[in-house]
């Protein structure tokens, strides 16, 4: 007689093969050759879908947590990117041995799955869209599909593409949203938006080719994965090792906790609190959008002239700037120089990143590149999460309701006076500080410029760190594509930090 255990056995081996026959299925499926235009597509749809729910999402925001907007919105981001964290070197490490195509379906449809929720339970759709960042790591699984089918002096331009088409599905799909939620109605918006969903998954399933070949997989399916591959913090433990790279993620970890936090909530702000309509926030995000883009253009010539550390310098102190106008400013116009402000500073990133690349051994590239790349990653779960908890601090929170203004570019104090204590001091930093973690983060920024103006210039980075032969897959997909996207700094990659966070939205 078969005994409980093992009847477990038996049914644990029936489970795993029909998990790999499914997944030896999904590998023999798909329209033609592997080629960057499948993942372009997948990007595409995915982040159109999302972008269509800005302003929607706004909405449902102030709706559902009326007393507590903003602090809520910085947690629910800041789970999101704390999870995506977490678990994008596990899924990478999957991805090299079950193929990449499983696992773009897997993220695109977990991602995608709070979307039929809105409509349905806020609730319920909040809370999935924070637990949905386990999987919101479609991005790192599309640049190991575009590195499997392109050549290594292809893809630059290849990931330059995927960059490209991000952006543009996220610049006009927010201002498409608000016409169509105000022309319909935000349901009509949610139904579109899970169709583009669904049509995401469904070209996926039919259309898109494995682009992993089988002889650069791992023997066995049931190769063990170890711990350092799926450790998210792995290299961010070298960081004290060597003194030019704790500077750089010091500074990246300084500059980088504000800007996500900002770009977390800048919508929600710049609507709730400041007056702008939705059609307004939608122009933003396009024009702001448009100018992060030709800003990085235009960082091939500042590496060149300026060098690469007084890049680094220039795009912190713009940062700086836009922060200080973000907290202080209390008219409409204000918010537009500051969103100027904020465009040029998106150059701070990819210059550390071809700082990185430029004074770093080509042995200790993805070994560097991988401690800044996972200090940011940190970052993207920290700092939305420390916008919300210092908007709720100083109760800046409204609720649209109680928010009508005619002229929305009047000073905003008489609209914060009727969520905040009748205190003197309160009155005293509302008519100072209307957006005080705008303020704060500009303070960190400025411990970021102190940080930066001791990195030296002409030493090696990385010279005291020894290399690893174990592949660190989860890492190596954003690593690889940072690396990349520094080689040529006159052909810098057109993703903006702006653009890449409106994705959070």
């Amino acid at each position: 007689m078969p005994t409980k255990t093992s009847k477990k056995v038996v049914g644990m081996i029936i489970r795993s093969r029909k998990t790999i026959a499914f997944c030896t299925v999904m590998t023999n499926s798909g329209v033609g050759e592997p080629s960057v235009y499948h993942a372009l597509i997948v990007i595409f749809l995915e982040f159109f879908a999302w972008g269509l729910l800005t302003m929607p999402i706004i909405q449902t925001l102030n709706d559902t947590f009326p007393d507590h907007t903003l602090l809520m919105n910085g947690l629910i981001m800041g789970i999101k990117g704390l999870l995506s964290f977490l678990s994008a070197p596990l899924i990478g490490a999957l991805s090299d041995v079950w193929g990449r195509k499983f696992f773009l379906l897997i993220t695109v449809f977990f991602t995608c799955a709070p979307i039929p929720l809105m409509t349905i339970n806020t609730w319920w759709f909040f809370a999935m869209i924070s637990i949905s960042g386990v999987f919101a790591v479609t991005f790192s699984v599309v640049f190991a599909y575009v590195a499997d089918v392109t050549e290594e002096h292809e893809r630059s331009l290849a990931y330059g593409l995927v960059s490209a088409t991000f952006a543009a599905s996220m610049v006009f799909s927010p201002a498409l949203g608000a016409y169509l939620m105000e022309a319909y109605s935000e349901n009509f918006v949610v139904a579109l938006s899970t169709a583009i969903a669904l049509l995401d998954v469904f070209f996926i399933l039919v259309a898109i080719p494995e682009s992993l070949p089988e002889k650069v997989r791992p023997s066995s399916w049931g190769a063990p994965i170890s711990w350092e591959q799926a450790d998210p913090f792995s290299a961010l433990r070298k960081v004290g090792k060597d003194n030019t790279i704790l500077m750089l993620c010091v500074t990246v970890f300084l500059s980088y906790l504000p800007e996500a936090g900002q770009y977390s909530c800048i919508f929600v702000y710049l609507k709730l609190v400041m007056g702008f309509s939705v059609f307004m926030v939608a122009v933003f995000i396009a024009v702001v959008g448009v100018l992060s883009v030709c800003a990085q253009l235009i960082l091939g010539f500042l590496m060149r002239t300026l060098g690469g550390k007084n890049t680094i310098i220039v795009g912190l102190l713009f940062e700086m700037l836009q922060l200080m106008w973000y907290g202080f400013g209390s008219q409409t116009w204000m918010m537009w120089a500051a969103g100027i402000l904020a465009s040029v500073s998106s150059i701070t990133y990819p210059a550390i990143s071809a700082f990185v690349s430029m004074h770093s051994d080509a042995d200790k590239q993805g070994l560097v590149q991988g401690m800044v790349t996972g200090m940011r990653g940190l970052c993207n779960g920290l700092g939305p999460a420390m916008f919300g908890v210092i908007f709720y601090l100083f109760h800046v929170d409204l609720n649209e309701d109680r928010h009508s203004r005619k002229d929305p570019g009047e000073n905003v104090t008489a609209a914060l006076q009727d969520n905040m204590p009748q205190e003197p001091d309160w009155n005293v930093v509302r008519q100072l500080i209307p957006g005080p973690p705008f303020v704060f983060g500009a303070l960190l920024v400025i411990c970021a410029l102190l940080v930066a103006a001791f990195i030296p210039d002409g030493v090696t980075v990385g010279s005291n760190l020894r290399t690893s032969t174990r592949r660190q897959s989860g890492l190596s997909m954003e690593i690889h594509y940072e690396m990349e996207r520094s080689k040529k700094h006159d052909g810098m990659s057109p993703l903006s930090p702006l653009v890449e966070n409106m994705a959070l939205l």
